[in-house]
């Protein structure tokens, strides 16, 4: 399959199906893209606190692409592997004013530039006090162009994707999204890099994380067989083979503007995702949740809506009911 490579320049600020794709290939094949980070180059290592007071938002969020994938069409999914996430040695953490989970307590601009050490993925928050962090890179931005015509910000998540702001999208995960248009048209941009915990598997969004810019490679594959992907689906690879906390994850989201919708339509996903792969009733994969599963909240601050996971280990989940003799 041929490897393909997007331009830091091939970018947009919104989700809009008639934005003509940058690049066509086939299913199957790979792209690497060059991001800059979610200031969109506007925060540099050299920047300090009255650069986040001059920060135009009109330019923030960026997403390279759109990509045309032969093939894709809508009511298919596309699959998104993460082959490779390759940040830069250096990243950006802001309070801007009038964003964030507390942004009324915290309303004066700030901001810290790391050095982020890309052999041992850690950045000290605090040397002197040897405060530590140790790092997971990722793509905050993974999207698919919508099925209704206009203009839609790239700041909040979608159904189709988007700012779903979800660490778990790091090397090796894979990710599903819900084809609207022909071509799918996917895009993808905000370089994250999140804390990576041994024990313990989320953080809930509140508005901040490290910024920077990065070189994300994935494999863009049609699936034909996943009519169920209504909304973001993602899976995460085995991280630690002696921490349970890490285990191989299926995840279903919902994604609303009231959390508490959100969360039952996470809940309703893996009912679905449960009957469709593994056989099951709906009253036993609703029971199964009820004892397997975990809720996690991915993102909380991008107005209007709101990301909610409902992840349970693949240990559990045994293999799909088509492979059981």
């Amino acid at each position: 399959m041929s490897i393909h490579a997007v331009k830091r320049s091939q970018c947009h600020l919104a989700w809009d199906n008639s934005i003509p794709p940058v690049l066509h290939i086939q299913s199957g094949e790979t792209v690497t893209f060059d991001c800059l980070d979610a200031s969109n180059g506007q925060i540099t290592p050299d920047s300090t606190d009255a650069h986040i007071s001059s920060l135009v938002f009109a330019q923030l969020d960026q997403v390279n692409g759109p990509i045309f994938v032969a093939g894709a069409a809508p009511g298919d999914t596309l699959q998104i592997d993460v082959l490779r996430v390759e940040p830069a040695h250096w990243g950006w953490t802001a309070c801007i004013p009038g964003f964030g989970l507390l942004t009324d307590e915290f309303p004066d601009p700030a901001l810290k530039i790391w050095a982020l050490d890309t052999d041992t993925m850690e950045a000290y928050f605090d040397e002197a006090k040897k405060v530590r962090i140790p790092l997971r890179p990722f793509a905050g931005e993974m999207g698919v162009a919508p099925g209704k015509q206009g203009v839609f910000s790239t700041i909040p998540p979608y159904a189709t994707g988007g700012n779903i702001d979800t660490k778990h999208l790091s090397e090796g995960a894979t990710l599903f999204l819900p084809i609207e248009v022909e071509g799918a048209l996917f895009s993808i941009g905000k370089s994250v890099v999140r804390p990576r915990f041994v024990h313990g598997l989320d953080l809930t969004w509140t508005g901040t994380a490290i910024e920077t810019p990065m070189k994300v490679t994935v494999r863009l594959s049609v699936r034909k067989d996943r009519p169920y992907t209504k909304t973001p689906h993602f899976s995460t690879p085995k991280v630690s083979a002696s921490a349970a906390a890490e285990d191989s994850y299926y995840c279903t989201t919902g994604i609303d503007t009231d959390m508490r919708e959100a969360t039952r339509a996470a809940v309703r996903n893996m009912i679905v995702f449960l009957g469709a792969e593994h056989g099951m009733g709906r009253v036993d994969a609703y029971m199964l949740c009820s004892v397997a599963g975990d809720l996690r909240l991915h993102e909380v601050v991008d107005m209007p809506n709101y990301v909610v996971g409902m992840m349970i280990p693949r240990s559990v989940l045994g293999p799909p009911a088509t492979e059981v003799q």
